[in-house]
Protein backbone atom coordinates (compact mmCIF):
# COMPACT_ATOMS: atom_id res chain seq x y z
CA UNK A 1 0.00 0.00 0.00
CA UNK A 2 1.55 3.66 -0.68
CA UNK A 3 2.24 5.11 2.34
CA UNK A 4 3.33 2.03 3.61
CA UNK A 5 6.77 1.62 2.85
CA UNK A 6 7.72 5.25 4.00
CA UNK A 7 9.59 4.58 7.17
CA UNK A 8 8.10 6.51 9.80
CA UNK A 9 9.58 6.78 13.69
CA UNK A 10 7.46 7.48 16.74
CA UNK A 11 9.10 10.14 18.57
CA UNK A 12 6.41 11.31 20.97
CA UNK A 13 4.55 9.55 22.79
CA UNK A 14 0.94 10.85 24.82
CA UNK A 15 0.15 8.42 27.58
CA UNK A 16 -3.12 6.91 28.26
CA UNK A 17 -3.63 8.81 31.82
CA UNK A 18 -2.46 12.19 29.80
CA UNK A 19 -5.03 14.91 29.07
CA UNK A 20 -4.05 17.92 27.40
CA UNK A 21 -5.91 20.66 27.37
CA UNK A 22 -5.07 23.36 24.26
CA UNK A 23 -3.61 22.92 20.86
CA UNK A 24 -0.50 20.22 20.21
CA UNK A 25 1.75 21.10 17.45
CA UNK A 26 4.11 18.46 16.63
CA UNK A 27 6.55 16.55 13.97
CA UNK A 28 7.85 13.63 12.85
CA UNK A 29 5.62 10.56 14.85
CA UNK A 30 3.53 11.33 17.46
CA UNK A 31 1.11 8.39 19.20
CA UNK A 32 -1.40 9.19 21.08
CA UNK A 33 -3.21 6.75 23.81
CA UNK A 34 -4.61 10.06 25.91
CA UNK A 35 -7.05 12.98 25.20
CA UNK A 36 -6.74 15.72 23.54
CA UNK A 37 -9.46 18.36 23.80
CA UNK A 38 -8.04 20.92 21.40
CA UNK A 39 -6.87 20.87 17.76
CA UNK A 40 -3.95 18.42 17.10
CA UNK A 41 -1.48 19.77 14.35
CA UNK A 42 1.53 18.63 12.34
CA UNK A 43 4.33 20.78 10.78
CA UNK A 44 2.83 21.92 7.41
CA UNK A 45 4.33 20.26 4.00
CA UNK A 46 6.14 17.81 6.29
CA UNK A 47 5.88 14.13 6.00
CA UNK A 48 4.58 12.93 9.34
CA UNK A 49 2.85 10.15 10.98
CA UNK A 50 0.04 10.72 14.04
CA UNK A 51 -1.15 7.88 15.66
CA UNK A 52 -4.67 7.79 17.59
CA UNK A 53 -4.74 4.26 19.30
CA UNK A 54 -8.01 2.55 20.63
CA UNK A 55 -7.79 4.22 23.86
CA UNK A 56 -6.97 8.15 22.75
CA UNK A 57 -10.23 10.65 22.03
CA UNK A 58 -9.65 14.00 20.58
CA UNK A 59 -11.97 16.54 20.31
CA UNK A 60 -10.32 19.41 18.16
CA UNK A 61 -9.02 19.57 14.40
CA UNK A 62 -6.30 16.71 13.63
CA UNK A 63 -4.05 18.23 10.15
CA UNK A 64 -1.40 15.77 9.32
CA UNK A 65 0.13 13.83 6.23
CA UNK A 66 -0.45 10.35 7.58
CA UNK A 67 -2.81 9.58 9.67
CA UNK A 68 -3.72 5.98 11.85
CA UNK A 69 -7.06 6.22 13.54
CA UNK A 70 -8.55 3.38 15.77
CA UNK A 71 -9.88 6.23 18.42
CA UNK A 72 -12.08 8.60 18.47
CA UNK A 73 -12.03 12.22 16.75
CA UNK A 74 -14.41 14.49 16.96
CA UNK A 75 -13.53 17.40 14.91
CA UNK A 76 -12.29 17.73 11.23
CA UNK A 77 -9.67 15.93 9.78
CA UNK A 78 -7.54 16.50 6.81
CA UNK A 79 -5.05 13.98 5.99
CA UNK A 80 -2.62 15.49 3.11
CA UNK A 81 -1.92 12.07 2.27
CA UNK A 82 -3.12 8.61 4.03
CA UNK A 83 -5.87 8.14 6.64
CA UNK A 84 -6.12 4.90 7.64
CA UNK A 85 -9.27 4.16 9.42
CA UNK A 86 -9.10 1.00 11.89
CA UNK A 87 -11.39 -1.44 13.02
CA UNK A 88 -12.50 0.76 16.36
CA UNK A 89 -11.79 4.01 14.42
CA UNK A 90 -14.60 6.69 15.08
CA UNK A 91 -14.99 10.17 13.28
CA UNK A 92 -17.32 12.53 14.17
CA UNK A 93 -16.37 15.47 11.92
CA UNK A 94 -15.85 16.17 8.14
CA UNK A 95 -13.03 14.32 6.47
CA UNK A 96 -10.46 15.44 3.76
CA UNK A 97 -7.73 12.74 2.70
CA UNK A 98 -5.57 11.67 -0.68
CA UNK A 99 -5.55 8.05 0.36
CA UNK A 100 -8.24 6.55 1.80
CA UNK A 101 -8.00 2.69 3.81
CA UNK A 102 -10.84 2.01 5.56
CA UNK A 103 -11.29 -1.46 7.67
CA UNK A 104 -14.30 -3.09 8.60
CA UNK A 105 -16.12 -1.61 11.82
CA UNK A 106 -14.13 1.73 11.38
CA UNK A 107 -16.83 4.58 11.17
CA UNK A 108 -16.66 8.00 10.08
CA UNK A 109 -20.40 10.17 10.86
CA UNK A 110 -19.47 13.66 8.77
CA UNK A 111 -18.88 13.74 4.90
CA UNK A 112 -15.62 12.59 3.23
CA UNK A 113 -13.74 14.60 0.67
CA UNK A 114 -11.04 12.92 -1.82
CA UNK A 115 -8.32 15.67 -2.32
CA UNK A 116 -5.81 15.12 -5.23
CA UNK A 117 -2.05 15.42 -4.79
CA UNK A 118 -1.45 18.86 -5.10
CA UNK A 119 -4.78 20.34 -5.39
CA UNK A 120 -5.35 23.02 -2.85
CA UNK A 121 -8.03 23.33 -0.56
CA UNK A 122 -10.83 25.99 -0.67
CA UNK A 123 -12.55 27.65 1.64
CA UNK A 124 -15.49 29.81 1.22
CA UNK A 125 -14.86 33.69 2.55
CA UNK A 126 -17.08 34.59 5.86
CA UNK A 127 -18.10 38.16 6.04
CA UNK A 128 -16.95 38.27 9.14
CA UNK A 129 -13.56 37.84 7.71
CA UNK A 130 -13.55 40.31 5.39
CA UNK A 131 -16.02 42.70 6.91
CA UNK A 132 -18.62 42.75 4.00
CA UNK A 133 -21.07 40.31 2.87
CA UNK A 134 -19.77 37.79 0.70
CA UNK A 135 -22.00 34.66 -1.20
CA UNK A 136 -19.98 32.32 -2.83
CA UNK A 137 -20.20 28.35 -3.46
CA UNK A 138 -17.15 25.57 -4.29
CA UNK A 139 -17.95 22.40 -5.48
CA UNK A 140 -15.04 20.39 -6.33
CA UNK A 141 -16.75 17.49 -6.44
CA UNK A 142 -15.81 14.59 -9.72
CA UNK A 143 -19.32 15.78 -11.50
CA UNK A 144 -18.56 19.64 -11.35
CA UNK A 145 -21.45 22.02 -13.17
CA UNK A 146 -19.35 23.71 -16.07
Amino acid sequence: MFGRNAKHEIDSLIGISARIEGDLCFTGGLRIDGEVHGNVLAEEGADNLLIISEHARIEGEVRCANLIVNGYIAGTVHASNLLELQPKGRIMGDVHYRLLEMHGGGAVTGTLTHQEAGEPEFHLATAEASGAPVASTVYNGPNRPK
